[in-house]
């Protein structure tokens, strides 16, 4: 069974730093495309996606410098750092597994983050 499951959210002040993490299971990580998303009340975003086919992750405009994403297919895990935190990343962050800038069909629980002074 495909399975997805984020943690590491939470409350943070703005300029703080959080690491979310991803663990797969049910599927051999390596084959798949995984993007990090976020939906708050006004809409969804994609912040960061990481490719088989391309060594260099995608990043959202507003992320870029700020978020890392990290693939460890060894322990099946995806990870995001998040430094330099702002109130405008405050949502509920998803991964979800598929291909970057396509589909993706497989999605987890997601983790909230809030970036409040």
């Amino acid at each position: 069974q495909v399975q997805l499951v984020e943690s590491g959210g939470g409350l943070v002040r703005p300029g703080e730093s959080l690491t979310l993490s991803c663990v797969a299971s049910g599927f051999t990580l390596e084959d798949y495309d995984i993007g990090w998303f976020r939906q708050a009340p006004g809409g969804e975003e994609t912040v960061a996606c990481s490719s088989t086919s391309d060594s260099v992750p995608s990043y959202l405009d507003s992320v870029k410098g700020r978020f890392t994403i990290i693939r460890d297919n060894a322990r099946k895990t995806i990870s995001l750092q998040m430094d330099s935190l702002k109130p405008e990343d405050t949502a509920r962050y998803y991964c979800a597994r598929g291909r970057c800038g396509e589909i993706y069909t497989e999605w987890g629980q997601g983790t909230q983050v809030t970036v409040s002074s």
